[in-house]
């Protein structure tokens, strides 16, 4: 055994065995515990690779065509699902959540009851996540390295083939809702994930078990009956989609659905009963800039594309290019109760460069009864 104490919670480490007593092994995920929470991670999980059942899940999940034009989503083979295929040697994966609830944002259901406002998801309020929980999970991995001995590992958020939040469920981080979202009865699901792929044999989390009961809220409140049954979202009926994955054309079926939802949809989380223990996050860089909590349509609609592309710096919407940007605020707009402000801005870009942005336009004036 390569375990020994040499003090009270101190461990000399020169390289994990699996004959660790469950004393010991507790010992050595409070200690990663706490380093994660050093680090600015609000909990923490430990699964196995074994993902057969997330597997079937998914397959069936592609079968049905349910994953729209995401064709990263069948892409890398079993890659996926198979942790050990992804990074050879893995053992454990090591699974942390993330708050990014912004407690003094403007309160979502007033700006979607506000036309004249475009409502962002709460997560793209601030800075992209993606880097900063990258640069703060290489800081736990190598904090990890040092106390516990080498280790070959690799970080992941939502940048690679990784069934995220099947392994977070393991790990006992939480349980997938009925809207396919990470739940936890004590924080709610305003959180992001993270993952470290390593070879150390460390003791594994108990997995949670699931408490969504008879509930259905977040099926009734869809606005698109996109959570086509309970854990079963279509991707090609859901907002996040439309506003985000989509670079094509929004069918225009589901445009009136939309409402003033301009980059994702939160209604599925605003509405579920556990998000009432949500916590709000400790990171500045999740706060909200440049007014996205509550945005005037009309101003944002009149930005050119510098301006986009400058007020958008470091934020996670500008992946979608100012097109698709234009495009959404588009069928927000032609969604707004009519005024002279919304047609005028609507009618400037009637004739605009781009023929994505010119058919959203079109639509939207004849919403308003103009051709």
């Amino acid at each position: 055994m390569l375990i020994r104490l040499a003090a009270a919670e101190s461990f000399i480490i020169t390289r994990m065995s699996e004959n660790y007593t469950a004393t010991e092994g507790q010992q050595i995920l409070q200690r990663i515990e706490r380093w994660a929470r050093s680090v600015g991670f609000q909990g923490l999980g430990v699964s196995d690779v074994d993902l057969h059942q997330a597997e079937h899940y998914l397959q069936a999940w592609l079968a049905k065509g349910f994953h729209g034009e995401m064709g990263f989503m069948e892409k890398h083979g079993s890659k996926r699902t198979h942790p050990e295929e992804l990074v050879e040697g893995t053992l454990r994966v090591i699974s942390v959540r993330m708050d990014y609830w912004p407690g003094e944002a403007a309160e979502p259901w007033q700006v979607l009851e506000d036309s004249e406002k475009g409502f962002v998801s709460r997560y793209a309020l601030g800075r992209d996540y993606h880097k900063l929980m990258r640069k703060r999970l290489a800081r736990l991995a190598q904090k990890m390295e040092k106390e516990l001995g080498p280790m070959g590992y690799r970080v992941f958020t939502d940048s690679a083939p990784v069934m995220e939040k099947a392994l977070a469920e393991k790990a006992g981080v939480g349980w997938i809702g009925k809207h396919s979202n990470v739940l936890s009865r004590e924080h709610g699901s305003y959180f992001f994930l993270g993952e470290i792929y390593t070879d150390l044999p460390l003791p594994l989390t108990e997995a949670t078990t699931a408490h969504c009961g008879s509930c259905t809220a977040c099926l009734d409140i869809c606005p698109t009956q996109a959570i086509v049954a309970p854990y079963q979202v279509d991707a090609r009926r859901c907002i996040s989609y439309l506003t985000i994955e989509l670079r094509g054309s929004i069918p225009e079926e589901f445009r009136p659905m939309m409402g003033n939802r301009i980059y994702g949809c939160d209604d599925c989380q605003l509405v579920c009963p556990w998000n009432k223990y949500a916590q709000s996050t400790s990171e500045p860089d999740y706060l909200p800039r440049e007014g996205l909590d509550a945005p005037q349509l009309v101003d944002l609609f009149n930005w050119d594309e510098a301006t986009f592309l400058n007020r958008l710096e470091g934020s996670p919407i500008r992946r979608i290019g100012y097109e698709c940007w234009l495009r959404n605020i588009a069928v927000a707009l032609g969604n707004a109760d009519s005024s002279p402000v919304v047609i005028a801005a609507l009618q400037q870009k009637q004739n605009h460069t781009s023929t994505l942005v010119r058919e959203h336009v079109i639509w939207a004036l004849a919403q308003h009864g103009l051709s």
